[in-house]
């Protein structure tokens, strides 16, 4: 698979604009704010039918217009296929495959595997738990619809049992058996999703730790831990031991919608101890992880986005990475960086075929 040719209108900083591109790397170069990560934002919008970056539509029309528009044209399977994805402020996003619209968004998940390695990732190490569940599920979610189905309404029964124990305290009224509905529907789906997880990690684990390996060069050790209440007890028992606490803070507070990942190096927090570019290292390890993952799961090369991934590297982690994404398991790839001379520079160690844009 890979993406022949891209044309955006009124997307972010971009009026109007096409790019041809050659089925291997192709590169955007330039200063900070011309638009060169928006370009790559704009591919990512076609596999998943919305922004890596901003999670608000509406702000990824240009300033000052009324709508934008993404059309991509791919060869997939050999079979071309062009993929449209528009917006007009005060209507709903239109995603159309080949001239036909999509119903549910959903269905369209996984039939363009794409992976992003970007500066933004940066919040997996630092933010809370919710980011690495996001990742996780975002992961497995591409190819295994049952797991996303499950997801979804996991969360509908978890917002809804919040609602009914916030109606309990507003009215100073407890209804057991009526609660014992969502309990039972949040079992059977949070067993199902956690037993996903549990196996998606016990493969995922093993493939991170030697890309990791292979971007440090053997210097140093890594861990990637599943963190997860159900580790040590039912999801039904654990509703019914937290029923107490949930009712006074009215919210459910145990449950596979608390599971975490620990991000080590050594038998330490790499958030605490781990420098700038280690932790960079373990995001890209994590990140060509999740490339490989993927490509077993769809049996299709992912497109791969490299946004600024140079910045914070020492020489030799960067050429250990460029050596790694220029062999034959990797399919097109899309490169940004302010710096020209340096991305050619880094290309021409390769054999691969490349083009740059400078922005």
């Amino acid at each position: 698979m890979y993406l022949q040719k891209i044309s955006l209108v009124n997307f972010k900083n971009i009026e109007s604009q096409s790019f041809d591109f050659k089925q291997k790397i192709n590169c955007f170069v330039g200063n900070n704010g011309i638009g060169k990560t928006n370009v790559l934002d704009a591919i990512y919008y076609l596999s998943f039918t919305k922004s890596y970056f901003n999670a608000v539509a509406t702000q990824n029309i240009k300033h000052g217009e009324t709508f934008f528009m993404i059309e991509g044209d791919y060869l997939l399977n050999d079979r071309n296929e062009k993929i449209v994805c528009s917006l007009k402020k005060g209507h709903k996003k239109i995603l159309k495959r080949n001239g036909k619209s999509y119903e549910k968004f959903s269905e369209h998940i996984g039939q363009l595997p794409l992976v992003i390695i970007s500066p933004a990732d940066r919040d997996l190490v630092t933010e809370g738990s919710d980011t690495r569940r996001k990742f996780i599920d975002g992961v497995i979610s591409q190819q295994n619809k049952l797991y996303l189905k499950d997801l979804m309404a996991y969360n509908k029964v978890l917002s809804q049992r919040n609602a009914l124990l916030k109606y309990f305290a507003a009215n100073r009224t407890f209804d057991a058996l009526n609660l014992s509905v969502y309990d039972d529907q949040l079992s059977e789906y949070g067993t199902r999703i956690y037993k996903v997880r549990q196996q998606f990690l016990e493969e995922f684990i093993p493939i991170f730790n030697n890309k990791y390996q292979v971007i440090s060069g053997d210097k140093e050790q890594v861990n990637l831990k599943y963190k997860s209440q159900l580790h040590d007890i039912e999801m039904k028992d654990l509703l019914a031991n937290t029923l107490d606490k949930d009712r006074v803070i009215q919210y459910t507070t145990s449950g596979i919608h608390k599971d975490d990942l620990n991000f080590e190096i050594g038998d330490y927090s790499i958030k605490k101890f781990g420098s700038q570019g280690q932790q960079k290292s373990y995001l890209i390890a994590l990140k060509l992880a999740q490339f490989d993952f993927i490509k077993q799961q769809a049996n299709t090369t992912p497109i791969l986005l490299l946004d600024d991934i140079f910045d914070k590297l020492d020489e030799n982690r960067v050429a250990q990475i460029i050596d790694l994404v220029n062999k034959e398991e990797f399919g097109q790839i899309f490169i940004t960086d302010t710096h020209s001379e340096r991305t050619e520079s880094i290309l021409k160690r390769g054999d691969k075929a490349y083009q740059i844009f400078k922005l």
